[in-house]
């Protein structure tokens, strides 16, 4: 895979509810200048947009992408681009979370229910038995195992892979020299968007 391919994987929680959370926020926001006599006051009309970025921004934004030899973690306020040879720890609870030197780094797009963590506990994990089906044929994978458990698998298929392509060895110094390249990108359109809508709040609200 080069570094422009790219491979995405679908979030596990939060889709539903922010598509009629964000629906809801533009109605009133439609509904509220469209019609000035619906009796939607200005800073409620402000309020429903600054409710629309943040379900945008919570829910719908995050999201785990393959990127060549990189995991991008999209998170609510930044994206987060690691290199895959540098995770020295990775685990799917009710979030993904994956370590890098001393920091951590989290993301709500990729996470277990209750139920399939009670049921990980019961039988030992659950995915020992299927990594060279998962490996084989990923498609069919997901009829064996759960999604979280197949992109668990997915994403340290491919750190095992950058860390070969590299020579890195884990716990290595050179692992370690590699927390480096990790770098964060400010998500500006949503933060800005946020704090225009904050601001319009505060104005409307005194008028």
């Amino acid at each position: 895979m080069t570094e422009e391919q790219s491979e995405r994987f679908t979030p596990t929680s939060g889709r539903v509810t922010g598509v009629i959370g964000l629906v809801l926020a533009v109605a009133v926001v439609v509904a509220g200048l469209v019609d000035r006599q619906a009796g939607f006051a200005d800073w409620v009309i402000a309020a429903s947009a600054a409710g629309g970025v943040l379900v945008w921004a919570a829910l719908l934004r995050p999201r785990i992408t393959l990127v060549g030899e990189h995991l991008e973690l999209r998170n609510m306020t930044e994206t987060v681009i690691i290199p895959l040879a540098a995770i020295e720890e990775l685990a799917v609870r009710q979030l993904l979370v994956v370590r890098v030197g001393d920091k951590r780094f989290r993301s709500p797009a990729l996470g277990k229910s209750r139920r399939q963590l009670t049921r990980a506990g019961t039988v030992g994990g659950g995915i020992g038995g299927t990594i060279g089906k998962l490996r084989s044929t990923p498609s069919d994978a997901r009829t064996t195992v759960n999604y979280p458990d197949f992109v668990e698998e997915r994403l340290r298929q491919r750190m095992d892979d950058a860390r070969s392509l590299r020579g890195v060895r884990p716990g290595s110094a050179e692992q370690v020299a590699l927390a480096s390249e990790v770098r964060r990108q400010p998500a500006w359109a949503e933060i800005v968007a946020l704090g225009a809508c904050l601001l319009a709040v505060a104005v409307t609200a005194v008028l």
